[in-house]
């Protein structure tokens, strides 16, 4: 299992929309490199699901349950989507600024690829990341 970040702005698609609609496909992504990172992804994969610009926090947890595909909202088939399921909350949000100031988060791509809206977890900031936010798996 691989653990992976992915980017939404709150106004557009929130966590608490994420959870109502319990699925979605995480479409729309226009970067080579986080295209990369959807292709990657692999059924059961655990995504941080962080809020952008707005809170600039990670405020839940969502799992892989569909690998990619074209995405539906590009007629270039080189833009994939995948599907992702909200699992949870996190108990206590992580803010940008606690994952900055973590000696073992420091160096997560959320922080050195700031702009990539989908970017892999290693396993440790997901265990450092998880303790931060008081949340079991």
């Amino acid at each position: 299992m691989n653990y992976w970040l992915i980017k939404s702005e709150p106004f557009k698609y929130s966590w608490d929309q994420m959870v109502a609609d319990d699925s979605t496909f995480w479409d729309g992504v226009r970067s080579y490199g986080a295209r990369i990172h959807l292709k990657a992804m692999q059924n059961g994969d655990i995504c941080l699901f962080y809020h952008s610009n707005e809170g600039k926090e990670i405020v839940g947890l969502t799992r892989v349950i569909k690998e990619h595909y074209p995405d539906p909202t590009s007629e270039d088939e080189q833009w994939v989507a995948v599907d992702v399921q909200a699992i949870k909350p996190l108990t206590k949000p992580v803010n940008l600024a606690t994952i900055k100031a973590n000696d073992h988060l420091s160096s997560m791509a959320l922080v050195k690829q700031s702009r990539l809206s989908v970017g892999p977890v290693q396993e440790f900031e997901f265990e450092e990341i998880m303790k931060l936010a008081q949340t079991t798996l």
